[in-house]
């Protein structure tokens, strides 16, 4: 069982395993759900997702350089994804979560709300964005728990495999190769 957050909040730092490149998060509880607000400074974005308690995702925000979001997307109550404009991305229908390769965070999403135990894993489809071109794709990926604090994700078409260390709120502190945590 992973620790709550407390409802006062949470901020965490990361750079790249070059230490050339940052982002910072803040995770906060506000109208009965979670808000993460990251700013990944090599991609120079700035993403925004909320999170039901039970760590589904409701809605995903990406600003690049304009004030309003480049790319908004949410889920509603019959579970179909759709843009702000109110038109429906159907091909994204049974996907649980967003996935951005610029950050580690995304990960903590679905290692939450799965809440495996070592040994086992499970397969979902994701969101992959990619934050230059704003594509929008099913990406079908495997999470396994393969120690206490080690979590496995497989990009099941692709077989990228990416491992992430993680601490008691399974908040992502390493990313082999990729990401380490440098506060929080």
């Amino acid at each position: 069982m992973l620790t709550a957050f407390s409802p006062d909040g949470y901020e965490v730092s990361w750079s790249t395993w070059d230490g050339k490149h940052s982002e910072t998060l803040r995770l906060s509880w506000d109208n009965e759900a979670w808000t993460a607000v990251g700013r990944v400074g090599r991609e120079r974005v700035e993403y925004v997702l909320r999170v039901a308690p039970t760590w589904h995702v409701r809605q995903f925000l990406l600003f690049r350089d304009l004030d309003d979001p480049d790319l908004w997307l949410a889920i509603d109550a019959a579970h179909r994804w759709g843009e702000v404009n109110g038109s429906y991305r159907t091909e994204l229908d049974g996907c649980a979560d967003v996935d951005l390769a610029c950050t580690p965070f995304t990960a903590t999403i679905p290692i939450r709300r799965l809440d495996l135990a070592v040994g086992e894993g499970a397969e979902v489809d994701v969101i992959d964005v990619d934050v230059e071109t704003l594509a929008a794709t099913r990406q079908p990926v495997r999470y396994e728990r393969v120690a206490p604090q080690t979590y496995r994700r497989t990009a099941l078409d692709r077989g990228d495999v990416r491992e992430y260390e993680v601490d008691e709120f399974g908040l992502v502190v390493d990313e082999a190769h990729r990401f380490r945590r440098t506060a929080g």
